[in-house]
């Protein structure tokens, strides 16, 4: 796969953002935004830049994403932007799935791990001069687990509201959507393969975005996924940064939405920090019986007592919303 990215990354770019896993933003008559927008609002005199990240297989670059950000913006009244995680639709992309550096944003989201693709997020986050005061951050799907590093990482400047839209916050159990039998199995055997026994060995760890936030209730104990796993540092589970937990905690609110028919974020309680119970696929733990939580390992429940975490859903399948949701969500949350 990663020769593929070198030899022919128009090609393996174009296979990944019309494949099933792709978590592509709705776009035009799904999203109801009209070609000629209305004029922004007037912003008000709390109001902060809006920052954008795209789900996996997407990019900043098209369509559904250019309208989501544009309407956001307008909306509020105020700058809003999509940070890709490369310069080009093709690298956008496959950045989202596999590490190779000379790619960037559709590719970013495949061919870059989590803590890179975090990494190039807060470099341009720190480039845009617009965003120097701190802003209100919007995730769509995979594009979560970059806000949710950069806060934990980095956080200057500082993100004040955080909105998370079916997001992959808490990792996820499988990739239901990829049938290594499908239409594209060229890219879902790599991924099934991966996922497996070898999803928490370096050099799965160190080329694979989607085994960054890969979260086996029946491996959380082992010394591979404790010791390799990015999102087992996140979140604390096996050594203590006290920086991670101290960023987290400085968020004003965390927004959660899930959407309740989700097939594509597994489990979808997730999305509102929930898990599988540890050891089997069968039992669902809300946030609230997590050991993360009840361990105040990252600071959940800090900011849960603080009453910071409030949580919405959507009626439908991954990504499906509408510019009236968003709206609503940025009227409520962002202020």
């Amino acid at each position: 796969m990663l020769l593929r990215a070198e030899l022919e990354p128009e090609k393996l770019a174009h296979e990944l953002r019309t494949s099933p896993i792709a978590q592509l933003a709705p776009a035009g008559d799904k999203f109801g935004v009209s070609s000629s927008p209305p004029p922004a609002a007037p912003a008000a005199a709390d109001a902060v830049p809006i920052v954008i990240t795209h789900g996996m297989g997407d990019s900043c670059f098209n369509p559904g994403m250019k309208q989501i950000t544009q309407a956001a913006g307008q909306y509020k009244g105020v700058y809003s932007v999509c940070v890709p995680g490369g310069d080009t639709q093709m690298a956008d992309t496959i950045s989202g799935f596999f590490d190779n550096m000379e790619m960037a944003d559709t590719i970013s989201g495949f061919l870059t791990n989590m803590d890179k693709n975090v990494d190039i997020f807060a470099a341009k986050v720190r480039n845009d001069t617009n965003l120097k005061g701190g802003f209100d951050a919007m995730g769509l799907s995979q594009g979560n687990s970059v806000i949710r590093g950069y806060i934990e990482r980095y956080n200057n400047p500082p993100v004040r509201n955080y909105l998370s839209i079916h997001g992959t916050v808490m990792g996820v159990a499988g990739f239901p959507n990829c049938n290594p039998a499908g239409p594209i199995s060229g890219i879902c055997d790599v991924i099934a393969e991966a996922l497996g026994d070898m999803a928490y060995a370096d050099i799965i760890q160190n080329h694979l975005f989607q085994a960054n936030y890969f979260r086996d209730p029946v491996r959380l104990t082992s010394s591979a996924y404790l010791s390799n796993s990015q999102i087992a540092q996140w979140n604390n589970e096996n050594t203590q940064n006290a920086l991670y937990t101290k960023n987290f905690e400085s968020v004003k609110s965390y927004n959660m939405i899930k959407a309740l028919k989700d097939t594509m974020v597994y489990p979808n309680e997730g999305e509102w920090w929930g898990q599988f119970t540890p050891g089997q696929f069968k039992t669902i733990e809300q946030m609230k019986d997590t050991a993360l939580y009840k361990n105040n390992s990252f600071g959940l429940a800090t900011v849960d007592s603080a009453h910071k975490i409030r949580t919405n859903t959507t009626a439908g399948e991954h990504l499906q919303f509408t510019i009236q949701d968003m709206e609503w969500w940025i009227n409520e949350y962002f202020n």
